[in-house]
Parts: C-alpha cells; structure tokens; sequence
C-alpha cells in the first residue's frame, strides 16, 4: 500500500495533516457495505428483523466513522491519499484505493448520515412488503457503491462505482417490477445513464492517454501546471466528462429518468436523490474542479449554460405536477441544475454547501412525502387536503424541510 500527502487545495499556509490511524483505516468505510450485502443475501431470511439489522447496524458504523473523520478534519484538516497496485495494463498501473479529504469526507458524512436515517425508516415503511430481504441487500450496496465511488483516487475505481450505483438503482427503482411501469422506469434509468457513460468513458481514455496516469492527484497536479499534453484535450475531456456527469445528476436532456424513478419505494427516493446516486456527477465536476479551472474554462461556460437551462426547465414543470413524489423529483433535477450552475460559474464552496444542505432537506422531504402516501394511499395531490389537523408532525417536518429549500436556494 502506498500512501501520498496531497495539497492541492491548500491555500497559503494551511497545513494539512496525514490524517493517521483514521485515514489509514477508512477503506473500513468502503468494504464494509459490501460484507454486509453479502451476508444479508445469505442468512437474512433466517434472522428477527430479516436481514435489516445487519443493514442498519452496517450503516450505524459507517455514519459514526464518517462523524469521526469529520471531528478529525475541523479540528486538524486532512489530505492524504492511499493506492493498492493490483496490477498493470501496458503503461498503466491499475490502482485501488480511498482518499481522505475534505471533499470526500463531506460526502461519507453524507452517505453515512442520510442512509442511516433512512434506513431506520425503511425497517418500519417496508413492513409486509414483497422481497424485504433483497430490498436491504440492494440498499445496502447502493449506499457502499456511492462509497466507491466517493472515495476514489483513481478515474477507474470511479467508472467502477458509477457503475455499481447505476446497477443498484436499477434493482431498487424496478423493486415491484411485476408492475410493467415500474420495471420500465427502471430500464429507462439505467439506459438514459449508460448513454451518458460513454462520454465519461471516452473522456477517462483521453485523460489517460495524454497524462500517462489514471490518479486523479496526478492529472490535477497537471492541470494546474501547465503540462502541454493535457492542455491539449483539455475542453473535450472536460466536455465528456460532463455528458458522464449530466446522466448521473440528470441535467437536461438527460434528465427525463429521474422523475419516473419514483417508481420505487419512497426510502429509495430519499436516498437516490439526497445521498447518492444524483449526487454523483456533481461530485465528479467538484473533484475535477482543478482540472476545468486550470485548463477547460471553456467547457466551465457550456457546464454553467445547462446547469440554468436544468433549474429553471425543472422547477417550471414541477410546479404544474399532481404527483407528490414527482413534485420532489422534479425539484430535486432542478436543485441539482442549481449546484451545476454553481460549479460552472466557478463557485466551487456554493456548489458543494448545496450539495451538503439539499442532502438533509430532500431526504426529510421524500420521508414526509412517504408518510404522506401511507396515511392516504395514493401519491395524488388532488386526493390530499387538510392533512395539517391529522399528521401535525408531517406537517411541521415539511415545513423545515420547505423553508430550507427555498433558502438555500436564494443563497446559492
């Protein structure tokens, strides 16, 4: 194992640290989802709570490491990288690892926080549902794919879990696929995002190519000083990689997935559009944010021009929605074009403080939607009226929830 001090956000003269045991250790945060998944799918069937205390309990660790690492980078700041060589292709050394700093632990405080929350819901929303057990199983990977995903120092450990988060999203958004609509909306997801991963592909090609390197680190470092070969495929990299991007955090045309996603149950929803999956692209341009500022401004105004088209196309459409849950979907595309727009103006620190705030207030949203469509049985908004009186604590949870949407949306 190999591990580098990396500083390439540091400004002037703050000094961060390696991190220690806690860094060291965080690939915990990665694998354990996957252990988890694994026995659930085993022996779930055969425990009191079917497998979703493996899952909540799995989570629970999750979060309070990830909680850990905060405390450890508020108090101390931490950047450090560490790389696992598995081998080689040609000139390419393939490499697994995790980084730990503060972009990626925000998004394990994320990820850890939100699906834990979530997940206890679940225990009780998916009472007496069909296949419980194999729900929690893919839960269980979908939160520990966005892991490997968030976690990665290398563009091909990222291709790994943007993958592995499209597949999860499939199983869950096709969750009652014996319904034709729903196992359709599950399709088009994945298919609308495997046409924006041929870009993301071709564009990790040509960064390879023209660096010599797959680390991110490395082609950063490049970006930002002026290497000749990079500077070269700068804009078309940057623009491919932004198609990838596009797909995953469903910025027009490539939005029209996310609101037939709703499809799957209502824990899912909540975890898909504030911790994970939607998340993801965003995440990709802030990791690669050095990158686009160093050498592909111009794809930074083609980034900026679809991120406005999205909020504003988005918020429009979600207004003349019925459907409570599409209602939420088509906000959160819009939201999404908010942080998109916010990368491609060059406000990295608002971008990712949206990230941050709309990762809590959505998932609360979705939650209360759900307590909703339980109480009334039907996600139609024409059916719903004078549901303050019966469920005042709903009521009061989207309120928040409400309020802070629509400040931070002002504020960003």
């Amino acid at each position: 194992m190999v591990k580098t001090n990396i500083n390439l956000f540091a400004e002037g003269e703050v000094v961060y640290t390696d991190g220690g045991v806690l860094a060291e250790f965080a690939w915990v945060l990665v694998v354990l989802p996957f252990i988890a998944a694994l026995v659930i799918t085993f022996v779930g069937k055969s425990l009191p709570l079917k497998g979703a205390e493996i899952a909540l309990g799995t989570i629970g660790i999750i979060f309070f490491y990830s909680l850990a690492l905060m405390y450890l980078h508020i108090t101390e700041g931490v950047a450090n990288e560490f790389f696992i060589n598995v081998g080689s292709i040609g000139q390419f050394d393939i490499e697994f690892g995790w980084v730990v700093d503060g972009l990626s632990i925000m998004m394990y405080f994320v990820v850890g926080l939100v699906a834990f929350l979530v997940f206890i819901y679940a225990t009780n929303y998916m009472e007496g549902e069909i296949r419980y057990t194999f729900f929690f199983t893919s839960l269980t990977l979908f939160a520990g794919s966005m892991l490997v995903l968030v976690s990665s120092p290398t563009l091909i450990q990222i291709l790994i879990g943007w993958e592995l988060v499209g597949v999860c999203s499939y199983l869950l958004i096709g969750h009652y696929w014996e319904v034709k609509d729903n196992s359709s909306a599950a399709m088009k997801a994945f298919i609308t995002n495997k046409i924006a991963d041929v870009g993301l592909m071709i564009g990790i090609i040509i960064l390879a190519l023209n660096t010599g390197t797959l680390r991110i680190s490395e082609i950063l470092y490049q970006a930002t000083h002026d290497y000749p070969a990079i500077k070269n495929v700068a804009f078309l990299a940057g623009i491919l990689l932004f198609i990838g991007a596009m797909g995953k955090s469903a910025q027009f045309p490539l939005h029209v997935w996310l609101p037939d996603a709703m499809a799957g149950p209502t824990p899912v929803s909540a975890l898909m559009h504030a911790a994970t999956m939607v998340t993801a692209g965003v995440y990709l341009l802030a990791r690669m944010f050095p990158f686009y500022k160093g050498m592909a401004n111009e794809a930074l105004d083609i980034v900026m021009l679809f991120g406005v088209i999205t909020l504003l196309t988005a918020g429009l459409i979600a207004i003349v929605q019925d459907d409570l849950k599409k209602v939420l979907a088509y906000s959160t595309v819009s939201q999404l074009g908010y942080m998109v727009a916010a990368i491609g103006s060059g406000a990295y620190t608002a971008a990712l403080f949206h990230l941050w705030t709309h990762a809590f207030f959505k998932a609360l949203l979705f939650l209360g939607a759900g307590s909703v469509i339980h109480a009334v049985h039907s996600n139609s908004m024409l059916e719903m009226g004078g549901l303050r009186k019966v469920m005042p604590k709903t009521f009061s949870t989207f309120i928040i929830g409400t309020v802070a949407l629509a400040v931070t949306s002002i504020l960003t």
